[in-house]
């Protein structure tokens, strides 16, 4: 895991000096969709928060790296769904993710001429993540004190808008399609786990971060035809 953030920071970071960067924050929240608790798609159930990195290539595309962590609650009891009220499970999770990708952006987003610069965005790439395993055993959660990974996909969705010379305020809702069906403690994996599965096991889970971004923008104009 250390070895995949290193590599993703090497990778945005390795020119540094002949592009326009971006180094900040991220804070909000985080949500899972799967087999136990609510099916909102953007209803935050704990908090998100980590480091994002963005190497703009071109006033529409920037590559970008981020490292977030999140934990997030999934009851049973809060559902719309009766018989999740009845079965009453409870799940406290955490992710932590390296993400990396391209962004792209709805209109020019020139950070080298002064005035606003401001655009809604898009970004996708492939995350990796480790989360706690979990299975239920007589609806009691059991935690078997070790981590698991996965890969996702991210899809998200925000805005950007430069405050001032330097800093840069944006917000966005990122879903995260895992290749695990065991962030709810559903689908535990392995033959001695068979009979602790329940739900939908062909369909895997889902989290969400929420929130809002603060960069730092730095580096010189990469060249003639790129910004103008």
């Amino acid at each position: 895991m250390r070895f995949l953030i290193v590599s993703i920071f090497l990778l945005v970071f390795g020119k540094m000096g002949a592009q326009t960067y971006e180094i900040g924050l991220f804070a909000g929240g985080a949500n899972n969709i799967g087999d136990v608790g609510k099916t909102n798609f953007i209803l935050p159930s704990g908090v998100a928060f980590g480091g994002i990195a963005k190497w703009n290539i071109s006033k529409r595309y920037a590559w970008r790296a981020t490292v977030i962590y999140g934990n997030f609650t999934a009851d049973d009891s809060k559902s719309s769904i009766s018989s999740r009220q009845q079965r009453s499970y409870v799940v406290d999770n955490s992710v932590l993710e390296a993400s990396a990708g391209l962004e792209f952006n709805f209109v020019d987003y020139n950070l080298h001429q002064l005035g606003p610069a401001f655009t809604p965005y898009l970004y996708t790439g492939i995350t990796y993540f480790r989360y706690g395993y979990h299975y239920f055993e007589a609806s009691q959660l059991q935690d078997v004190g070790q981590k698991d990974g996965s890969f996702a996909i991210p899809m998200t969705v925000g805005f950007k808008k430069r405050i001032n010379q330097y800093l840069i305020f944006g917000g966005e809702i990122g879903a995260r399609y895992t290749f695990t069906d065991n962030l709810d403690a559903s689908n535990p994996e392995g033959s001695n786990f068979e009979q602790f599965r329940f739900g939908n096991i062909f369909s895997d889970d889902w989290y969400v971060f929420s929130g809002l971004t603060l960069t730092y923008t730095f580096g010189r104009k990469p060249c003639q035809d790129c910004f103008e």
